[in-house]
């Protein structure tokens, strides 16, 4: 795909196009609705196709294509990790967590079925992530499954996105500065980041180098997505931004938002996003839509 045309236009195209192939194959992966436990299979399907940027598939998908790696070997990893990371959305809307009644414009899972429902539909695209990674059809060596398997189990666990929500849970408590925001954002949303970057390299084979680069581009990729969420929290609407907005000042959580102010925090977010194309950059044209992504992704309204 050429992207210098118009780089703009060919990464929206791009996303688009990633988010359609990612989808087809979510959807030849989760069983259809069937017998007497067919409706928490229709909440997983819900929730899966509740819409969204398919970010960490765009992210897998390209990372694995600077390698070489088969599209369909790097599909089944974005399906993987979106199937973790919808999981991870269906149970923090739950009331005992950021109780929350829209997702992406739409009532979130536990209002469209019910909390039980919501909670087992989580835990079944939890578990149908490592599923997916364990088939061979993911990766004909069993030593590249188990890299990914226990990379993916990492980043989703206490030392990952499970530990930065239990700081978000207990934010309020605590007078977090901007360091502790920082690895509280890195945990809870870039670790899921930096596993889709460095799946896609140890899908090709790349070496140890890539995967730290590429863990480097997804850190700072990752913190500029969240400074700008946190932009979109403070200045956006709920319409525009399909979700409620202003939470985090009503729960009494610092961000950098609210350290640095809307312009402090818009530059913080342009400098993150230029360190991150720059380590993009190093791979040439072969990642060219990797190092367009963040710069369009800080310009975002939702």
């Amino acid at each position: 795909m050429n992207v210098h045309a118009d780089p703009a236009a060919s990464l929206k195209s791009a996303l688009v196009e990633t988010a359609a192939l990612t989808e087809q194959t979510l959807d030849a992966l989760l069983p259809a609705p069937h017998g007497l436990h067919a409706r928490v299979q229709a909440a997983m399907r819900y929730a899966i196709f509740a819409g969204g940027k398919r970010l960490r598939p765009f992210l897998t998908v390209n990372s694995a294509a600077v390698f070489g790696a088969p599209l369909a070997q790097s599909l089944r990893v974005a399906a993987a990790i979106e199937a973790l990371h919808t999981y991870s959305l269906v149970h923090d809307d739950l009331p005992c967590m950021d109780d929350d009644d829209l997702r992406r414009g739409q009532p979130t899972t536990h209002r469209r079925f019910d909390e039980a429902t919501a909670v087992l539909a989580g835990d079944a695209l939890l578990t149908l992530a490592f599923e997916i990674l364990a088939h061979p059809d993911t990766h004909p060596s069993a030593e590249v499954r188990c890299q990914l398997i226990a990379l993916l189990a990492r980043a989703g666990g206490s030392e990952g996105m499970i530990g930065g929500q239990m700081m978000d849970i207990d934010a309020p408590a605590h007078t977090h500065g901007a360091e502790e925001i920082v690895l509280l954002q890195r945990m809870k949303t870039g670790a899921l980041f930096e596993f889709c970057c460095e799946a896609g390299a140890v899908l090709g084979g790349g070496s140890d180098e890539d995967r730290a680069r590429l863990r480097g581009y997804a850190r700072d990729f990752g913190l500029a997505f969240q400074i700008t969420d946190d932009l979109i929290d403070v200045t956006s609407s709920a319409e525009a931004a399909g979700k409620q907005v202003g939470k985090d000042e009503a729960q009494g959580k610092a961000t950098l938002v609210s350290i640095h102010g809307v312009a402090g925090a818009r530059r913080e977010a342009e400098a993150l996003a230029q360190s991150a194309a720059d380590a993009a950059a190093f791979y040439g044209d072969k990642a060219e839509l990797l190092r367009a992504l963040p710069f369009y992704l800080i310009g975002r309204e939702s």
